[in-house]
């Protein structure tokens, strides 16, 4: 993928700040400290999100604008969502983060019959941790998310600290959890990553 410019555009606090432009969304989805923003920035080939050490602290929808080279996705958003799993504030940030997420995924994307001024998902790529095959709130969110109905991809992050032999049995466990395949991606080595940006504009062109 041919990544011209990504731009950082807003953190949605409610409906009023989502997208209202007439391009893809691609949600991320993971537990806090699973890596989506380093994610963004390896996709992007730049630092644009912001990496933090602390989980929990994205608390707002974060939105990224990307252009590319390809005729049929010529641009298209990544949003960036809470991470679950971990809160800081407790279970009102986590009340919080739930009720941002639906809200999110009650607009449908745009081309959809129903589809008005607010635009949601048209995709949605789920964070696991390789290291950590079955967590309940893994399995969980993928159960949700499918349940959505719009089209989703699971990848394993951070394979490259786990040996060969590591890797090969937790991606057996994870896609015995979760039903589905689930492909290994390395933001510090950047494997997986342009098999993964195959898999997302060609999702996204052909929502």
């Amino acid at each position: 993928m041919n990544v011209v410019s990504v731009e950082f555009l807003r953190s949605a606090a409610s409906a009023a700040d989502f997208p209202h432009e007439p391009w893809p969304q691609l949600a991320m989805v993971g537990r806090s400290n699973v890596g989506k923003s380093t994610l963004i920035n390896a996709l992007s080939k730049r630092r644009v999100a912001r990496t933090s050490a602390a989980p929990g602290k994205t608390r707002l929808v974060n939105l990224y604008l990307v252009e590319t080279a390809r005729r049929d996705l010529r641009r298209c958003f990544l949003v960036d969502l809470p991470g679950y799993g971990y809160a800081r504030g407790g279970d009102a940030s986590r009340s919080e983060f739930d009720r941002l997420v639906r809200v999110y995924y009650a607009h449908p994307p745009h081309g959809h019959p129903l589809a008005a001024d607010v635009f949601g998902p048209a995709a949605t790529l789920v964070l696991v941790d390789a290291r950590h095959p079955g967590l309940a709130a893994d399995v969980a969110a993928v159960s949700w998310i499918a349940a959505v109905g719009r089209p989703y991809m699971v990848v394993a992050t951070k394979v490259d600290k786990l040996s060969r032999a590591e890797r090969t049995d937790a991606l057996h466990a994870w896609s015995e959890a979760l039903h589905c395949p689930v492909e290994p991606i390395s933001s510090v080595t950047g494997e997986g990553l342009d098999a993964l940006w195959t898999t997302i504009s060609r999702t996204l062109s052909n929502p």
